[in-house]
């Protein structure tokens, strides 16, 4: 298990200026060609999104009013609701708008074929099945990581490979207001 929190994670500007990602974790790490990647991004503008080939996409409004996703003849889609993912494939050419400004969102991406992606609200303990990677981002509350009993509070979470280990789960909620986003990366095959 890997502790993360946003705040502390380098962000990186998009080529077209529009927004910043801050990366969470690709696996394998150190390669060029991602199976999976997590990361946070502030988009700032309206614009175009990357295309990304062959991937499979799970957008999660975190913060902000919202973001309107646009990809002709295929989807119009306004992402209004804190913490309602929305998935779509990579090989979209979509664009991006803001009706009330910048806003931030949790990004999974998946190489179709190798992971499949499903990403949950989640208010109870988080007890990923074995051989599956995943991402726990904690949206409001507390919460108890299983391996050393730190807490992690709103912005932080978990991430994990499918060959870590969790026994008896990867967190647990300790707050009445805890909600979390679970992404649970499961291997294809």
């Amino acid at each position: 298990m890997h502790r993360f929190d946003v705040e502390t994670l380098t962000a990186g500007r998009w080529r077209n200026g529009g927004g910043a990602t801050r990366e969470i974790a690709a696996w394998p790490a150190g390669t060029e060609e991602f199976g999976w990647r997590a990361s946070v991004a502030d988009i700032d503008g309206d614009g175009p999104f990357s295309t990304f080939p062959s991937v499979d996409r799970t957008l999660t409004l975190l913060a902000g009013d919202g973001v309107r996703l646009i990809c002709p003849g295929v989807f119009d889609r306004l992402l209004s609701r804190a913490g309602e993912p929305f998935a779509f494939s990579g090989d979209d050419a979509l664009t991006a708008e803001l009706p009330g400004g910048a806003c931030r969102v949790l990004n999974i991406m998946v190489r179709r074929g190798r992971w499949t992606i499903r990403v949950d609200q989640v208010t109870g303990p988080v007890v990923p099945p074995a051989g599956h990677a995943g991402v726990l981002y904690v949206r409001h509350g507390h919460w108890r990581m299983s391996t050393d009993g730190s807490v992690l509070t709103a912005g932080q979470g978990l991430w994990w490979d499918r060959d870590d280990n969790a026994p008896g789960g990867a967190a647990t909620p300790l707050s009445p207001d805890a909600a979390a986003l679970w992404a649970d990366i499961a291997p294809v095959g």
